[in-house]
Parts: C-alpha cells; structure tokens; sequence
C-alpha cells in the first residue's frame, strides 16, 4: 500500500480522509443515545456497533446511538482512546485474498468510565431514552458457576459492592449498574430497559437474567422480582472473528491516511441473530441483516459447538505443535481433518437449524479459520480456558454420553488444554496462561502427573465427568499419549482412529 499522510481522526478531518475510506453519511450532531452498552472492545465496535451505523447511514435509527460505559481499570484506556477521537473510530475488514477495506463507524456517540463518573452513568441509563442496555462482558463476565449455573455470590468483588451499597456507595459491577438503573426507573416511573447480551454463551439473555437479578436480590428481593417478571432479556447468537489489535493493523490503517489510536479489524463474515423480545422498541435491525427470530438456541448451539469449539480444538494443540496464529493451524491438513472429525461429533447434538446449511456453514469455517489476513492468534483463543471448554466443549461430551457415545475428538479437545495447563510446551518453553482462574488452573496442571484427571476433577469445569469411567478412561489414555509422542504425533494417530469410541 503506497505510503500516506496519516491525518488524526475525529470529526472536523471525516472530510479530509482518503476517498477510499468510507465514513458516516449522516450528521452525528443529530444522533441521540438509545443504547447504553458495557463492555466495548473490538468485537462490539465490529459488530453491534457496526450494525446501528450502517442503519443511520440509510437516514434510519439516530435515535439509537451508543453510549459506551467502562468498569473494569483497563476499560480507561478505550475511554481516553475515543475521547480525543470524538468517539469515532476505523473499522479494517480483512478478506483472505489480502484486500482490505477501512470503514470509519460513527454509531458510538459517547463514553463513561464508571469508576470517574458513576452519577453520569446512571443518569443516561435513567434517562426514558435510553431503551436499551447491552453488554459484550466476556463469557466469564457473568459470574456464573459452570456446575450449577447460579451466580457466585461467594465472588469477593460482590460481597465487597453488597456491603458497599449498605453503605451508600456507588455501583462498581456491570450487575450494580443495571440493578441500580432497573431500581431508579422503577422509582421514577420510567419503563425498565431491555437487556441484549452480545455474548458467547448459549442462551446469554437468560443468563444475564439470572445473574443481574441474583444480584438484585443480594439488596432488594423486590427489584429482584421485577428484573425477572418485568424486564425484557432477548437471547442472541453473534460471530464475527475479531482479533486483537495488533501494530499491523495500526500500520494498515495509516496506510489508508489514518491515525486511529484503537483501530479494530475484523474478518468479512458477520451474523447475528437475535430474539425478538424488547419492551421499549428497538431498531429495525433485520433491515441490515440480523436474523429475528422467536427462537435463538439452534442456532446457538451450532455457534458454540461448531466456531467456538472449533476455536479451542485449534488453540492448544495448535501452540503446541508450534503453531502461532489461527490460518496457520487451519491450513495445516492434520488440523483441518481434527476439526471435521469433531464436528461429526458435534453435529449429531444440534437441533435443526433453519435456514442453515450446516454442511456449508462447516466449509465455511475452515475458510473462516484459515483467513491469513485476520492473523488471529492461537494465544487469544486459547486464553480462558475454564470459561470456554465448560461452555463449547463439556456439552458435547455430555451430550454424547447420554447416547452412550464416546466422543473421543471432544475429549482430545479437553486433552489439550489439559497438557497446555501444565505451562511447559514440548521445547521445554513456558507457556503464559491466560485465564481468570489462572492459579487454580496451573495447580491442577503440575499435579497431573500423579493424577492425570487433576483439571477434569474440577466440577466447576466438567462437573462430574470425572466420575464417569467412560470419560475418564478415555481422558486418562489420552493424556498419556500426548505425553508419550507430542501434540503432532497425538493426533495423527487420533485422525486415524475411529470419530467415536
């Protein structure tokens, strides 16, 4: 790409950018907030917030715009990023072929961080115009225990934002803020908001629902009920492959004429399907693609099951047969056969998905995975670990189970990141987890060698898997193997054996 003056973004310069970039058509002066949304890093700005502006570029939804809200400490880093760019920013699509597009999203309109602010954050989630609240806060972000499914109200961070409430304290969770919200408009005689989780757990709205008004209840057991009866949580399927921002894409955009300081690239593919279930109206969303639907779970399921599980069968072995990104694992023929030998597993648990060529959707995801343009990493999708394989992975193995079928390439899956646990890869290298139960993770790791189903005891993460002599035989012998030959060797001879034992 020929080298260019890269010109500051905000939006005195729109005008001035290369004519090759698009840019919001419509004047963002007139863009009120509808939308508060926690939780916006790259997979918001390329998604959710790519949707509401391609509607206001057709003259529709201004009334929708977004207000960003930050709680975690990193989230000041975005705010101040936005802030100095009048919260625009460059969205760079990266096709397989290598050609780039760069697309300037003008849908966020303004950003908090909580902890400077927490009054102004309440009070536009207060506000009768805002009618949505949506959250991309990570699978992990819904402190939910993957063996029961209820909200850890043992986790010190609540206990801590409970007694501070007692206390007149300001929220400091995601929960504390939707809860007080939900409360303040209910006092105020205000219609509750709708919830729209954006993230990756399979029926995420519920999931919000449970965890928002569990919350609640640890106050007021009042505000609980009326989050549960009264407050609309649709359920959502989302994709779209976003790395990380790398300082390749930063040179891209400048490449274009742009000094963007938080750039986000994405790869073409999008999709979101979402439940049609809002109280106080919503944009006309199916107008640029989304799928409205009355019921999300199938296609969450093949999301979860087939992408997002997809994801770990690459990310573990993947760095240990020494692999670094993505496109480099799924152009590798021994990881492109792992993955559909799984996806056989997979797909006899799905329900029917309408409209959906699974066949395709799998071809689909090999191209998808193998995009060298993305350059997603293995270290990124092999990070929180304790979150994902309970949620992608576990289901499958279960779900088999109860046919009486052993899925040995889901087990091989668990496999992996049970010897990538152990921190050590086959050089002899350290491995840096990643992981929000990092510790509990690394101890379990270094104890297998005396006890090789250490992480699978974990009933947070398998439940009781461990005590299921079909699971744990084929795990143990496993784990063994991967031991003895190497990651490359292991599944060789997996790809030779037969799909189910």
């Amino acid at each position: 790409m020929e080298s260019v003056k890269a010109t500051p973004l905000s939006q005195k310069t729109l005008a001035d950018l290369d004519p090759r970039v698009a840019r919001p058509h419509y004047d963002r002066s007139q863009v009120s907030v509808g939308i508060v949304h926690f939780g916006v890093g790259g997979f918001h700005r390329a998604h959710q917030a790519m949707y509401l502006d391609e509607l206001m570029n057709q003259g529709k939804a201004l009334d929708w715009g977004i207000c960003g809200v930050g709680v975690m400490p990193g989230d000041k880093t975005m705010q101040e990023a936005l802030h100095k760019q009048d919260h625009l920013y460059t969205l760079l699509v990266k096709d397989g072929s290598g050609h780039l597009d760069a697309r300037v999203i003008g849908s966020i309109v303004d950003y908090v961080y909580a902890p400077e602010d927490p009054q102004r954050v309440l009070e536009v989630m207060t506000a009768p115009t805002t009618r949505i609240v949506s959250l991309t806060v990570t699978e992990g972000g819904y402190n939910i225990d993957n063996t029961t499914g209820a909200f850890d109200v043992d986790n010190p961070v609540i206990r801590a934002e409970v007694e501070g409430h007692g206390r007149g304290e300001p929220p400091v969770t995601m929960y504390g803020y939707v809860a007080e919200a939900l409360r303040l408009r209910q006092e105020r005689g205000i219609p509750p908001f709708t919830v729209m989780s954006c993230d990756n757990i399979q029926s995420n709205g519920d999931v919000a629902r449970s965890s928002i008004a569990s919350f609640a209840g640890l106050i007021d057991a009042e505000l609980a009920q009326h989050i549960r009866t009264e407050v609309p949580f649709p359920n959502a399927m989302v994709d779209r492959i976003t790395p990380v921002t790398t300082p390749d894409v930063l040179e891209a955009v400048a490449g274009f004429g742009i000094d963007d300081a938080w750039p986000v690239a994405c790869e073409p593919f999008t999709q979101w399907v979402l439940q049609e279930a809002f109280g106080q109206g919503r944009p006309p969303l199916e107008e640029v693609g989304v799928q409205m639907v009355a019921d999300v779970e199938p296609y969450e399921l093949m999301k979860l099951r087939l992408l997002n599980a997809g994801h770990q069968a690459i990310a573990y072995a993947g760095h240990l047969v020494g692999h670094t990104y993505a496109h480099d694992t799924a152009q590798d023929p021994l990881f492109v056969q792992f993955l559909r030998d799984y996806w056989e597993e997979a797909r006899p648990t799905l329900a029917p998905v309408e409209g959906i060529d699974v066949d395709a959707y799998c071809d689909t995801l090999v191209e998808r995975f193998a995009n060298p343009q993305v350059r997603d990493t293995l270290a990124r999708l092999a990070s929180y670990g304790s979150d994902r394989i309970p949620k992608f992975v576990v289901p499958v193995i279960r779900a088999n189970l109860a046919e009486d079928k052993i899925s040995t390439r889901a087990i091989a899956i668990a496999v992996t990141w049970a010897r990538y646990a152990e921190a050590v890869d086959e050089q002899g290298g350290p491995i840096e987890l990643v992981d929000v139960e990092k510790d509990d993770v690394l101890a379990r790791g270094a104890r297998q060698g005396e006890d090789p189903l250490a992480l699978a005891r974990s009933t947070r993460w398998f439940g009781d898997l461990a005590e299921d002599p079909r699971f744990a035989t084929v795990y143990t012998e496993q784990l063994a193997l991967i031991h003895e030959v190497g990651a490359r060797e292991f599944l060789t001879r997996l790809n030779a054996s037969p799909k189910f034992d």
